[in-house]
């Protein structure tokens, strides 16, 4: 598992910013790594330090790209990886320990 605050820290910039855009990377792989407390939207984004519109926004796109679904429990939606997010969570995962080691 990836530490965010070890591979994107917040003074020093690393190899990995060269090559990802950090919030939608980091998403993906938080939600990978969520997944049995079934995490939704604010949470997330309390998480990455993010705004709720701006994870709304990501996960809408991600959605269109099937690589997230959204599974509505009450009055929350819960997000969920497809399989092709769970690859993509998976690689982006590896290459970033790759890229900091």
């Amino acid at each position: 598992m990836v530490n965010i605050n070890k591979i994107f820290p917040r003074k020093k910039p690393s190899i990995s910013t060269v090559f990802f855009r950090i919030k939608p990377v980091m998403l993906l792989i938080e939600i990978k790594n969520s997944e049995k407390t079934e995490p939704y939207a604010s949470q997330l984004g309390k998480k990455l330090d993010c705004t709720y519109s701006h994870v709304i926004k990501l996960l809408h796109k991600m959605e269109k790209s099937n690589l997230v679904q959204f599974k509505k429990n009450g009055r929350v939606n819960i997000v969920k990886l497809t399989k092709k997010g769970e690859e993509l969570a998976k690689l982006f995962n590896d290459s970033l320990i790759k890229l900091e080691n």
